[in-house]
């Protein structure tokens, strides 16, 4: 059994809080980088997933089945709740799902980590992916506040697990097209779309490791290519 590192998680959320701390209160107000959504909603919707998370490890911990919203329904409405708080309490509100998920990762027995949760999708997962479920949340949201942070400030090694996440959930369905993906600084790769296609050839989407992972991802800084869909 190999458990998971909780390093990038710890990295993801200092860089997520240091975001935050250069938004004054009248900015939550303003649009994030995530259609639809102010700021206020990416810092409600961090902090409720911290929570969920929450959930799930208290689930590998007890064997008692804690799934990690109610509902899809109940999931959006802790995220508007969270929104409509006063700047005081949603900061607040963070700092304490925050330090709510670090106590949990930390206390989590050696043993828990391969026992089996399901993920907001309904996917069966080892309790480990929590860890991984979480860096996603912190480092990407930290941009999608849309304050001075990118996806550029994400370590190379962060980057590349994104852009892998991503890349194999586009594999796993038919609906993405064929792509040949290319970061030109790093020399990795990777393919979406079927393979048993009749096409000639892949498109060809070329750019810095973090133009690609912003192309797979649907976020500001994208290199240019076909249109793909939702990554989660």
């Amino acid at each position: 059994m190999t458990v998971p590192a909780p390093a990038w998680v710890q990295e993801g959320t200092a860089l997520f809080e240091r975001t935050l701390g250069k938004i004054d209160d009248a900015g939550l107000d303003a649009p994030s980088a995530l259609p639809g959504w102010r700021r206020r909603h990416v810092v409600a919707h961090v902090a409720s997933n911290a929570d969920a998370l929450v959930n799930l490890l208290d689930w590998a911990r007890t064997g008692v089945e804690t799934p990690m919203y109610a509902s899809p329904k109940q999931r959006a409405a802790d995220i508007e709740a969270g929104a409509a708080l006063p700047a005081g309490d949603l900061r607040a509100k963070l700092e304490a799902a925050h330090a709510r998920f670090a106590r949990e990762l930390a206390g989590m027995p050696v043993t828990a980590w391969d026992a089996e949760v399901r993920t907001a999708r309904g996917r069966t997962v080892p309790a480990s992916e929590v860890v991984w479920m979480r860096t996603r949340e912190v480092w990407v949201h930290a941009a999608d506040l849309d304050a001075g942070t990118s996806l550029r400030d994400v370590p190379a090694d962060v980057l590349r697990a994104l852009a892998g996440d991503a890349a194999a959930a586009f594999a796993a369905g038919p609906e993405a097209p064929r792509v040949t993906i290319t970061a030109t600084d790093t020399g990795d790769q990777w393919e979406l779309g079927p393979l048993d296609t009749q096409e000639s050839s892949p498109a060809q989407v070329r750019g810095e490791l973090a133009e690609v992972t912003a192309y797979l991802l649907g976020r500001p800084g994208a290199a240019a290519g076909p249109a793909l869909p939702a990554w989660l």
